[in-house]
């Protein structure tokens, strides 16, 4: 296909266009008077929503160099929401806003280069000053989490009190899944199970593409520490599940080559209904958790230094469990039908070895493991009264629980975009020259970007309010934006985690450095479409193919 070419200044005008178009539809759902945005399926029922990702993810400009842009401040948003679980339309907001003063800086003369390396300095000293200002949060503090999740679920109270809840069974270490219940309740429960992170090798294996997950129900598993090449040695075993029925979760060092191919041709067939996930973790302390996964499922692991042979594995070799979800970064084992008094023996184990370890890492690594094992999985069964609202639901705990997470993990600072209008200070105390003190100041400016706009949607007028926050003199004072008031936000719960403003800033920066330091774009020469009708075909048809596409 033919390329057009698209250079300098036009090609950042075309960019700039792009993401301006992304920003004004995704900032107008920002802050807690967010304005919705009524979204076209093209099927069904209109979807409405006030979240920012769900608003970006459905734009698609029909000028290609346009796209590009929006394109690429749509990655940021969500590489934001995948690390953070929040902070997308933050995000994006700060993207638009660097991108949008580099490019004035620019056409007055500024080297984007220069530009660049002062952006990169000054969300150095920000992000350094957000960390400095985060308060830690207790997670045993429950009413701390229910603040923290009531934000991120929206402002809505029940999303907070569900999370909060689900927390404090499994604490922060523990694993909380979100499932579509049965019942117009929201209930939380606690089954055993284990999380780990390593997710699918191939995405072959998704059952649910919509969520891009592999689901497995009453599931046996594999696990064995070398790596699975030989599709020969896997074949027995293969064919004995099969005659089972049941399908199969392999956790092994790697599986490559043909065992690899072997899986996905049976999986794509619907021979068999199956996963395979790298083992998690590296050296003696992989060994460990593939232990802690044996005992968990009631399995015999397969290690090199039992002798044990991949083809003389038998069905009652594998453990099993009611459920095993795993997504591209991640494996959950829930209900593993391990023998509980040996689950509470490593456990035991383990706490054992907590008490007389001397190396921090080392005792992390393990109270992570005693977490995995005993700490159990807090299953969230989300219930509405339509399946519309259940995914709204749904969506939204999701969001809430990386979010909580994410407080958990780093903290929280003063909400309402007031932790980065204080953080301010830190690129005053830069000392840049030139156009990398431009830089600078362009971050300095963007930063008011946030709170401008969650006073624009509250029907404010953001310059004043913004000027008027910078005037309070207390580092946690700002703008309430729902009861349209000005105090302690913290005090009034209004909380974000630092986790989701670092990784906002971060983000939109990069993206914005890559927009404005861009000089070419390449994009397709959409082709005219050719009205005649195919060989064979009736007019408006594509035509046949002789006698369809034969059999295989």
């Amino acid at each position: 296909m033919a390329k057009k070419m698209t250079y300098e200044d036009d090609a950042r005008q075309a960019l700039a266009a792009g993401v301006g178009k992304l920003a004004r539809a995704v900032c107008s759902t920002l802050g807690p008077r967010g304005r919705n945005a009524v979204l076209d399926k093209g099927w069904g029922s209109p979807k409405i929503t006030k979240d920012g990702v769900t608003v970006a993810e459905e734009i698609d400009l029909e000028d290609p160099t346009e796209n590009l842009g929006a394109k690429l401040v749509k990655e940021a948003a969500s590489k934001t929401n995948e690390v953070a679980g929040d902070g997308t339309t933050t995000a994006t907001v700060l993207a638009e806003a660097i991108f949008k003063q580099g490019m004035k800086m620019i056409a007055s003369g500024a080297d984007p280069m220069a530009l660049s390396r002062g952006i990169h300095k000054a969300t150095e000293a920000v992000v350094a000053a957000i960390k400095k200002m985060a308060t830690p949060i207790d997670d045993k503090n429950k009413k701390e989490i229910t603040q923290v999740a009531t934000i991120a679920g929206n402002g809505d109270p029940q999303i907070g009190a569900t999370l909060a809840e689900a927390f404090m069974k499994v604490g922060k270490n523990g694993v909380i899944t979100v499932e579509e219940g049965k019942q117009a309740e929201t209930t939380v429960e606690v089954v055993e199970g284990m999380q780990f992170d390593r997710g699918f090798l191939s995405p072959h294996f998704v059952t649910n593409p919509e969520t891009q997950v592999c689901e497995l129900e009453k599931c046996l598993v594999l696990i064995h520490e070398e790596k699975i090449s030989s599709a020969k040695a896997l074949i027995p075993l293969l064919e004995a599940v099969s005659k089972a029925g049941k399908p199969l979760l392999i956790v092994a060092e790697d599986v490559e080559g043909e065992a690899l191919a072997t899986l996905v041709v049976n999986k794509l067939r619907g021979i068999l209904n199956v996963c395979a996930v790298k083992a998690p973790g590296y050296g003696d302390r992989r060994k460990a958790m593939l232990g802690d996964i044996a005992i968990l499922t009631g399995g015999q692991p397969i290690f090199k230094d039992l002798g044990v042979q991949l083809e003389s594995v038998k069905l009652s070799d594998l453990g099993s469990a009611k459920k095993v979800v795993v997504d591209a970064d991640n494996t959950t084992i829930i209900g593993g039908a391990g023998d509980k008094k040996a689950i509470e023996g490593r456990a035991e184990q383990i706490r054992a070895e907590i008490k007389t370890t001397t190396s921090d890492y080392d005792r992390e690594k393990l109270e992570e493991r005693l977490a995995k094992l005993a700490g159990g999985v807090a299953q969230i069964n989300v219930g509405a009264a339509t399946e519309t609202e259940m995914k709204e639901r749904k969506f939204l705990l999701e969001d809430a629980r990386a979010a909580t997470k994410a407080a958990l993990e780093e903290g929280i600072v003063p909400g309402g975009g007031v932790a980065l209008l204080r953080s301010a200070k830190a690129i005053e105390k830069l000392e840049l020259n030139g156009d990398e003190a431009l830089g600078a100041k362009i971050v300095l400016q963007a930063l008011e970007a946030p709170l401008y706009y969650i006073a624009e949607n509250a029907g404010r007028d953001g310059a004043v309010v913004v000027s008027r926050v910078r005037q309070m003199k207390g580092k946690a004072e700002g703008y309430d934006a729902e009861r349209d008031v000005y105090c302690d936000l913290v005090e009034a719960g209004v909380i974000d985690p630092a986790k989701v403003v670092r990784v906002a800033l971060q983000n939109a920066a990069s993206v914005a450095s890559l927009l404005l330091t861009t000089s070419c774009l390449v994009t397709d020469i959409p082709k005219e479409e050719d009205s005649k009708p195919g060989p064979g075909g009736h007019p408006g048809e594509m035509g046949g193919m002789g006698g369809g596409m034969g059999d295989f």
